[in-house]
């Protein structure tokens, strides 16, 4: 089986399923579809789809007959139109009516935004549903067109798809994949996993996002493997996640993909081992792993983790830890074969092995750049990605990630763009300066937070911002948490904002919260610190002797967070 869908765990005995030759042919009938809907050209086609099997009929339909755009549905409306209309789609490929998910009765608006859109197909949220009067079914059209061939020669030059990069302000930033891109990324994670015929991977992740299409979907298709879809919210799905070990043992999953803080929510659902015993590896990415929440899993289950280093820009992967070794702490694994990467200090010279500095990438994976060559800049050199990341390489060749040089607040595996908060507390007529930073977080990994300084005289409490500010905002999960009114914002000399000083603010506030919720606040004091390879904190314990099981508490506190710290005794 290529595909195995489990549209509702209730029957989840009767999934929807599809074989290879089954999937080749809807392949090739969705690519006919999409032709003849614009004869005599390679069109855009738009997906505003959930993880189902329909969304990869469209996605890979739509690479055979042009370019695909998947976008993430949980988006404004008015920041998805913006990116239908800079894609240039002509075809949108749309969920149905469905009572979880607030899809299609947004397309009429989207499609008052986009002109250039000419067709409109939808996917009922259940197969048995009626769609609208007078909207087109994706699936009836499909089983309209030829599958046995394409009716049109496809082009090998063809510019395979446009990823939005999370949390874009203004005109949306578009990251063109070529097919060696995605190929070559997805041949790389299949190696690195050691995937083969006999795998099934119970994969969540949305296509719009490039793990879920490539990392662990793509890669699975071409090893052979089977890919099981986990309903349409994938594993947010609390009745999926109440069965998952049900679900695991039915369908012989040998491999999990999860953002780390689905693997916290794993732990928390006190699984027993044997519906576990055909899983030989849960595989993670999208956001840092915290060391701790690795370990934790593998002892409680006996199941490997191994994690990647991936962008949307590099196709979804950079580096991944081969299953066949074993994991080290902190690492992100290996380069992808062909792929190199260096690490440079601020000057621009090479780092020395185990020096921190900013990773570069080069390799078949890396995209030719976004749509509009002017925002290359900064991130595109000369065949090099610059990741914006701060890390360093090991004598082994492992990659270690240690901060981030880019402002992007990374929640859960969601990159949002601060700008997109700032821009919309600067609306404000009372706000002089506002910066937006990730605080940490023990589910989501970071969450957004915002400093705002006001101009002279001006009266506004962080309430009243906030509820300002919210509907301005494209995107519901770059929503600030937390607004801090201050006298002013930290500045460079050259007068830049300078944001490690207010991600130090907001952990040091995070680390306080804690300590007190924790009822440690009277035995332990911390201490946020900057440091060449992003923030660290120092623990003092205080009156240890009243109780001598503070470090064990602090340190137990700190195990869903992937930051550096030390504990010191009076």
């Amino acid at each position: 089986m290529a595909l195995t869908a489990i549209d509702d765990p209730a029957s989840m005995a009767h999934p929807r399923r599809w074989t290879y030759a089954e999937l080749l042919t809807d392949v090739r009938r969705a690519a006919n579809l999409f032709r003849a809907l614009c004869p005599g050209r390679a069109p855009c086609i738009a997906l505003l789809l959930p993880p189902i099997p329909e969304a990869h009929l469209a996605l890979w339909g739509a690479e055979t007959a042009g370019t695909v755009c998947p976008i993430n549905f949980q988006l404004n409306t008015e920041h998805i139109a913006a990116i239908v209309r800079a894609s240039g789609a002509e075809i949108l490929v749309a969920l149905g009516p469905a009572p979880d998910l607030d899809i299609w009765p947004r397309v009429d608006a989207i499609l008052a935004e986009c002109p250039g859109v000419q067709h409109v197909l939808a996917v009922p949220a259940d197969p048995q549903d009626a769609l609208p009067v007078g909207v087109r079914s994706f699936g009836l059209e499909l089983s309209r067109q030829r599958g046995d061939a394409l009716d049109f020669d496809p082009s090998p030059q063809t510019l395979a798809a446009l990823f939005h990069t999370g949390g874009t302000t203004g005109a949306p930033k578009l990251t063109r994949h070529t097919h060696q891109n995605q190929l070559h990324a997805a041949w790389g994670a299949a190696q690195m996993f050691s995937t083969r015929e006999q795998d099934v991977i119970l994969n969540g992740f949305p296509l719009f996002h490039v793990a879920g299409a490539f990392v662990f979907g793509l890669s699975t298709l071409l090893a052979g493997g089977e890919i099981v879809l986990p309903t349409r919210l994938g594993l947010r799905h609390a009745g999926l996640m109440a069965r998952l070990g049900e679900v695991i043992e039915q369908r012989g999953v040998t491999l999990l993909a999860a953002v780390p803080t689905v693997i916290a929510g794993l732990l928390s659902l006190n699984l027993d081992n044997a519906p576990l015993r055909s899983v030989r590896a849960l595989l993670t990415g999208g956001s840092p792993l915290p060391d701790e929440l690795a370990a934790r899993f593998e002892q409680r289950h006996h199941i490997p983790v191994r994690n990647i280093l991936g962008m949307t820009e590099s196709a979804g992967v950079i580096s991944i830890e081969p299953l066949a070794g074993p994991r080290t702490p902190g690492s992100c694994g290996l380069p992808l074969p062909f792929t190199d990467v260096r690490v440079l200090r601020g000057d621009g010279t090479l780092a020395a092995l185990g020096e921190p500095g900013i990773v570069r990438v080069r390799g078949p994976n890396v995209s030719p750049g976004y749509t509009e060559a002017a925002r290359d800049t900064g991130t595109f050199e000369d065949g090099w990605l610059v990741s914006g990341d701060i890390g360093h390489v090991d004598a082994a060749g492992r990659l270690f990630i240690t901060g981030r040089a880019k402002d992007v607040i990374i929640r859960g595996a969601h990159n949002i763009d601060p700008g997109l908060i700032e821009s919309a507390l600067l609306r404000h007529p009372d706000v002089l300066m506002a910066a937006a930073v990730g605080a940490p977080d023990a589910y989501a990994g970071e969450l957004p937070v915002a400093f705002v300084s006001l101009k002279p005289g001006a009266q506004l409490s962080a309430e009243t911002l906030a509820a300002f500010a919210a509907p301005h905002i494209a995107e519901r999960p770059a929503v600030p948490k937390r607004i801090d009114i201050v006298p002013a914002i930290p500045m460079t000399a050259v007068g830049k904002v300078y944001k490690p000083a207010l991600r130090r603010l907001a952990t040091q506030r995070v680390i306080e919260e804690l300590l007190d919720s924790n009822g440690l606040a009277a035995q332990v004091r911390a201490l946020v610190q900057e440091s060449p390879g992003g923030l660290t904190i120092e623990f003092h314990l205080v009156h240890q002797e009243n109780d001598t099981t503070a470090e064990a508490r602090v340190r137990h506190m700190m195990a869903p967070f992937p930051l550096a710290f030390t504990v010191t005794s009076p």
